[in-house]
């Protein structure tokens, strides 16, 4: 009995690393799968939260992606983290751009910065002249 209970304790430990180790093997093809499926005009993600559109994926290694208007800048493929549904906004602005915008009289007013009273600081202003804020308050210190 003590014979068979070590091998079947190992393999009770062996167990959840195997089946880890093959989830992570999934997940990593799965996502070599979304690299390699890129095509120009797709919304992706990277691995540093960057959002982005593909404008070339015709490279083996690399994709150039538009992270602003008129500003495309170029990524190895594996910094894609995921593809990413269209907003309606980026839907609009793939389309010939005759999407219906609201009418600025409906638009609801936006409250301006100027507008609003300034936040002051409450904080007293140190007393004593520019010298003795140098000092550090002590004897014999040094300026």
């Amino acid at each position: 009995m003590e014979t068979l209970l070590f091998p079947l304790l190992i393999l009770l430990l062996f167990i959840p690393i195997f089946l880890s180790g093959r989830k992570q093997r999934r997940q990593m093809q799965e996502m070599q799968q979304l690299q390699a499926a890129l095509e120009p005009g797709d919304v992706v993600v990277t691995t540093s939260g960057l959002r982005a559109t593909v404008v070339d994926a015709s490279y083996e290694e690399t994709v150039d992606l538009e992270i602003a208007d008129g500003v495309v800048t170029t990524w190895v493929r594996a910094a894609v983290r995921e593809k990413v549904n269209p907003t309606p906004d980026d839907v609009s602005s793939l389309t010939d751009g005759s999407a219906d915008v609201a009418d600025e009289h409906d638009a609801e007013p936006v409250e301006r910065v100027e507008d609003k009273p300034a936040v002051t600081d409450s904080t007293p202003e140190p007393t004593g002249t520019t010298d003795d804020a140098r000092s550090n308050g002590t004897p014999g210190s040094r300026n």
